[in-house]
């Protein structure tokens, strides 16, 4: 006959070590548990959070924002844990019970403090309202690196409470890190330019670059690409590595844009009017707004005209409105010339004939 773990009869009778009665408390304890637990993780978490939505204070938001990622496996565990304290178990049956709960408990915590960090995050970036782009791509590339940290450890738990030696793993996970990192360098090479445009900052979401031939704005930073945006609309996607060892013009930290004009005259042009031009010019570029007069002179006399080389800074760096100033420049110094008669050069040749001997 097979021993199916049952003997007595009425509450008394034993299955598996434990009485019917013992059985019955433990079927109690874990309903009581469970519901419990699921009440105050549905009723009560969720009144406070109310609450927490009408102060002022983050703190009490930050707990109901983590409180809040409490999963019902969680609950469900614990109660399994809370019913087995009563029960005789077999040693290995218990261990298992054990260990699921504490797994159980871990992965929540890393899901808590995963929440923590995307509160943070989200606070941080909803305040400067994303106006500084700097400061909110550190802040994610810092959070990436803390929810990387969070779940590493929680791993690491996990296999320590299955039994495995850590130490011995980590040991070992050293010494294969090394063939990993010789096979995937390239890929490690840009993880690495990642956090040095991170932490060096050379630039951030949102500068307009000029990276050799390519030229766009900064649309993504991630742990392998950067993504541009070009003058035509399609995506460039860049490796990190590839970008670093790159001579990179951010023209996104321009304070201001300089601005250089050639204007060339006819060589019949009266020199009265030639030692003009060079203060009408500045009191064209002086009447736009936002420029910044530099210098402007006679250059040089040419094949066919007499230069003058002007410089202007605009205190913008935008370069739409640069053009706008630098139109409205050369639409004045036409009108100016006009009223003066003075006449732009352009490329002329004079041809002298000699009439044949007769």
């Amino acid at each position: 006959m097979t021993d199916t773990g049952v003997r007595g009869m009425g509450l008394d009778q034993t299955i598996y070590g434990n009485t019917l009665s013992t059985w019955l408390l433990a079927a109690g304890i874990y309903a009581l548990t469970t519901l419990a637990l699921w009440l105050l993780e549905r009723y009560a978490l969720r009144a406070f959070a109310r609450f927490a939505s009408q102060t002022r204070t983050s703190i009490d938001d930050l707990v109901a924002d983590v409180l809040g990622e409490t999963k019902f496996a969680l609950i469900l565990f614990v109660g399994l844990f809370a019913a087995s304290l009563v029960l005789e178990l077999d040693p290995v049956v218990a261990l298992v019970i054990r260990r699921a709960a504490v797994i159980a408990i871990v992965v929540q915590g890393g899901i808590w403090a995963s929440a923590a960090i995307a509160f943070w995050v989200r606070r941080f970036v909803d305040a400067t309202a994303g106006e500084d782009a700097e400061a909110v791509t550190m802040v994610g590339a810092l959070s990436f690196v803390g929810r990387l940290a969070v779940w590493s450890v929680v791993l690491l738990l996990i296999l320590d409470n299955l039994g495995v030696e850590v130490a011995a793993l980590l040991a070992g996970l050293g010494i294969g890190g090394i063939a990993v990192a010789l096979a995937a360098q390239n890929v490690l090479g840009d993880l690495l330019a990642s956090l040095s445009i991170i932490l060096d900052k050379p630039f951030v979401i949102g500068d307009f670059l000029v990276i050799g031939e390519f030229q766009g704005s900064v649309e993504h930073i991630g742990l392998k690409t950067t993504r541009l945006r070009s003058l035509g609309g399609e995506q460039l996607i860049l490796g990190n590595s590839d970008v670093i060892n790159t001579r990179i013009r951010n023209l996104g930290r321009m304070a201001d844009r300089r601005g250089a004009l050639k204007v060339g005259v006819t060589y019949d042009t009266p020199r009265d009017l030639l030692a003009q031009i060079p203060g009408w010019i500045e009191e064209i570029v002086e009447a736009q707004e936002e420029t910044r007069f530099d210098r402007c002179h006679l250059s040089g006399f040419a094949d066919s005209a007499i230069e003058f080389d002007t410089i202007f800074y605009m205190t913008v760096p935008e370069y739409a409105r640069f053009m706008d100033a630098k139109q409205a420049v050369l639409l004045a110094i036409h009108e100016r010339f006009d009223r003066h008669g003075v006449e732009f050069a352009y490329p002329t040749q004079v041809v002298y004939t000699i009439p044949a001997a007769r």
